[in-house]
């Protein structure tokens, strides 16, 4: 699959109604696997920061629920739509639930980790040494770890990055890598 084919994927938004990543040609994509009821949760907040600041500059910030790590999104379309509202007041894309490390692999996901099998980490190996202390880790290297990595993908639909879920959506990593990717 070539990079650019992710634009053809189908995927569903929160709402129900059929959707493709080709709305978003010619923008930066910040792929993000949320979850409602994680230690890492409080991103929401920044994740919406950062949309709001960078989105006239052509970034998009999608998010994709899962509930794949320790069942931390058990919630229905309704219930997480509304939890991000009330709670962080996430306007950006949000699309269905997906699978991402459990059978069947959504195929946005199987792209994006066959793109970019490894994701930089902010603190070394730290995030990935807690959860192995915790027998948390994922099946193999290239699965996504945990709920908040994120998958920067560039205006021509290239996978430029991929980050832990330790990477902060206010990390300097990740900010330089969007504004390169931006231009």
């Amino acid at each position: 699959m070539t990079t650019s084919a992710i634009y053809d994927i189908p995927l569903q938004r929160l709402n129900g109604t059929r959707a493709t990543l080709g709305e978003y040609k010619g923008k930066v994509l910040l792929i993000v696997n949320v979850a409602s009821k994680c230690g890492l949760t409080p991103q929401y907040e920044a994740l919406e920061a950062l949309y709001e600041a960078q989105s006239t500059k052509g970034l998009e910030v999608l998010g994709f629920p899962c509930n794949d790590f320790l069942g931390q999104e058990p919630g229905t379309a309704e219930e997480i739509q509304s939890f991000c509202t009330a709670n962080f007041g996430v306007k950006f894309p949000m699309f269905e639930k997906v699978n991402i490390n459990s059978s069947p692999r959504h195929p946005l996901y199987a792209a994006l980790i066959a793109a970019q099998p490894k994701a930089d980490a902010a603190n070394g190996t730290a995030f990935r040494e807690r959860l192995g202390s915790k027998n948390l880790l994922p099946a193999n290297d290239s699965d996504v770890m945990w709920n908040f990595e994120k998958f920067l993908v560039g205006r021509d639909g290239t996978v430029v990055a991929r980050f832990s879920p330790d990477v902060t959506p206010d990390h300097p990593a990740l900010k330089a890598a969007i504004e390169k990717a931006l231009g």
